[in-house]
């Protein structure tokens, strides 16, 4: 797959997300170019959508078009996520993002926006690489902090792992539907 191959020493910034307004991938693309100077690495925005042209008109703004790589849709990211070294989000607006999930289970650190549910999904050793919506400087810092440091995105990685194992595995999720129903149903008999 394009930009997602591991030979050679690239660090790989990835995220998975439609290629839409709200996700501001443009954004990325600007904090990524500012964070890995001088760093061997690129950029996997992988998904499909209408942005497109503008993400690759800001990475050609920025010099790094050859760094920033687009794949397009893939399905199954259990198969490729784990081959990013930092999972990246910088959106306007988020729910409860499941390719976050899917790349904390994959043992990534994640730099994000703090969006929607964002805040609370990531683990506390990866609270602080949440910025502030818009605040690109924020993002590029956590990024590049991570990006500089093996160990540390090995720690945090782990402690996301241990998060999504604690707080979203299946069976965690099966306890939780049957807690809500059955309080639901005593609250109905009432």
């Amino acid at each position: 797959i394009p930009g997602l191959d591991r030979t050679g020493s690239a660090l790989q910034v990835g995220t998975v997300a439609g290629l839409r307004p709200e996700k501001n991938l443009t954004r990325l693309v600007r904090v990524f170019a500012n964070a890995s100077k001088d760093i061997d690495t690129r950029l996997v925005i992988v998904g499909t959508g209408p942005e497109r042209e503008q993400i690759l008109t800001e990475a050609r703004a920025h010099g790094i078009e050859n760094r920033v790589h687009l794949p397009g849709f893939l399905a199954d990211p259990h198969r490729y996520v784990g081959l990013f070294d930092v999972f990246a989000l910088s959106s306007d607006t988020e729910q409860f993002p499941i390719s976050l999930v899917e790349a904390m289970a994959a043992r990534l650190p994640a730099v994000c926006t703090a969006v929607g549910d964002i805040p609370e999904i990531v683990s506390r050793d990866n609270a602080p690489f949440i910025a502030p919506a818009g605040d690109e400087a924020a993002l590029a810092s956590h990024m590049r902090k991570l990006l500089l440091d093996a160990g540390l995105r090995r720690a945090v990685g782990a402690a996301n792992r241990a998060r999504v194992e604690q707080e979203f595995s299946k069976q965690r999720m099966v306890e939780t539907y049957d807690r809500i129903y059955r309080s639901a149903i005593q609250s109905g008999m009432r």
